[in-house]
């Protein structure tokens, strides 16, 4: 339509969206589905942090906040990233927003201009390159390999790294893969971006305390100091604490970028909803003791996962070591054919011949960037779990 933005030429829909779309709709029809498709966690929030919502409503606490966010959340995002992080921020040095999809995308917004390049490794995070695009840049999408782990190496690095770099974004644990960086792998990707001052990192720790085993995260300016002052550390409430529907992003950085995101989201958004700001310093101050529980029960469900998708004709599925997903290659089904005749010429053709024919919705690994893969999501009970992968053993079982 003749009214509508350039830029909206530049950006597409949400695939993850449209894939649990697609299940709701045949939900609705009166099919049975099991979403593997959703990138939330399938408990409750902790009645602590529901309490800590109703006595701020009780205590009057429904006025515009600040733009950055009330002082006591500021507070705990500052204690949370030295105790957790070993990292030395102000409560100055942070800012509060609605999801970490505002920090990231206002990150963008006060930082880019026309062509201007952003470093992402693929598979990412579906929001990356559209909210680049969305603001004029150019995603420079540097593929990795499940040989490697789906993991960023340091000279692929080195090789996308141009004078017009602006950016590079580091998500660890991964969505969509689940990988996460060591600290030793982050060092060879850290020395790489020393020699590189021009290069700023956005880090998105948003599922950090989901790694699994003896696996210890760490976040890039831990590894290396010195590139604390440009670097933005990204996090949230939405994994950890089961608060996705809550909204509450953070992040701490150098003051003059925190200064500029303030201004942008206070012409934006204003402060994130003040509730869920005080639901939040409780979710950060208040007791963790659930948080090992449910990595336990997440583990639990990757290994089951794993094991079975690896029992499973034509794939192949690397064992992750955080998040709630597992991203297997389907390589082995492409140029086959379902019972039906439909012949599985892309990953896409492999998720909706499985939505379709087995009831199992899970997103194709093109809308990732990198196929030919799927990304299931784990977040769901073990007897789903167990269910959906039986179905798609026998999905691809079938498949000639």
């Amino acid at each position: 339509m003749a009214f509508l933005a350039d830029v909206l030429s530049r950006v597409k829909p949400s695939a993850t969206m449209t894939v649990t779309q697609k299940a709701r709709d045949l939900k609705a029809k009166g099919r049975d589905v099991i979403s593997l498709s959703v990138g939330e966690p399938d408990f409750d929030t902790p009645d602590n942090i529901k309490e800590a919502a109703v006595a701020a409503i009780r205590r009057g606490e429904t006025k515009y906040p600040p733009v950055l966010g009330i002082p006591p959340l500021r507070q705990a995002i500052a204690a949370k990233f030295s105790r957790e992080n070993g990292l030395d921020y102000k409560p100055s040095d942070t800012i509060v927003a609605t999801g970490g999809k505002q920090i990231l995308y206002n990150a963008f917004l006060v930082t880019m201009n026309k062509g201007d390049e952003v470093i992402i490794p693929a598979p990412y995070w579906v929001s990356y390159p559209e909210m680049v695009a969305i603001n004029w840049g150019e995603p420079v999408i540097v593929p990795t390999h499940l040989d490697k782990g789906f993991k960023l190496q340091p000279e692929d690095l080195e090789r996308a790294i141009t004078p017009r770099t602006k950016w590079v974004v580091l998500n660890s644990p991964s969505n969509p893969t689940g990988a996460a960086y060591t600290r030793d792998e982050l060092k060879g990707l850290t020395d790489i971006l020393m020699r590189h001052p021009h290069v700023w990192v956005l880090t998105d720790d948003m599922y950090e305390h989901l790694v699994y085993g003896d696996f210890k995260f760490t976040t890039p300016v831990q590894v290396e100091p010195g590139l604390k002052s440009r670097t933005l550390t990204m996090n949230g409430v939405s994994k950890a604490y089961a608060m996705t529907g809550w909204r509450i992003g953070y992040a701490a950085g150098p003051a003059e970028l925190i200064k500029a995101m303030d201004m942008v989201q206070g012409q934006q958004t204003s402060g994130a909803c003040t509730i869920a700001q005080w639901a939040s310093v409780e979710a950060l101050t208040g007791p963790q003791d659930f948080i090992p529980i449910r990595r336990k029960a997440f583990e639990e469900r990757r290994d089951l996962v794993v094991s079975m998708l690896n029992q499973a004709k034509h794939l192949k599925c690397p064992k992750p070591e955080g998040a709630f997903y597992v991203y297997p290659s389907v390589a082995g089904a492409l140029g086959k054919s379902t019972p039906s005749g439909q012949v599985i010429e892309t990953d896409e053709d492999f998720v909706t011949a499985l939505l379709e024919q087995e009831g199992v919705a899970a997103v194709h690994g093109s809308a990732f960037g990198l196929g030919p893969n799927v990304r299931i999501s784990y977040a769901t009970s073990l007897k789903q779990l167990e269910e959906a992968c039986k179905k798609i053993q026998k999905f691809t079982a079938e498949l000639r």
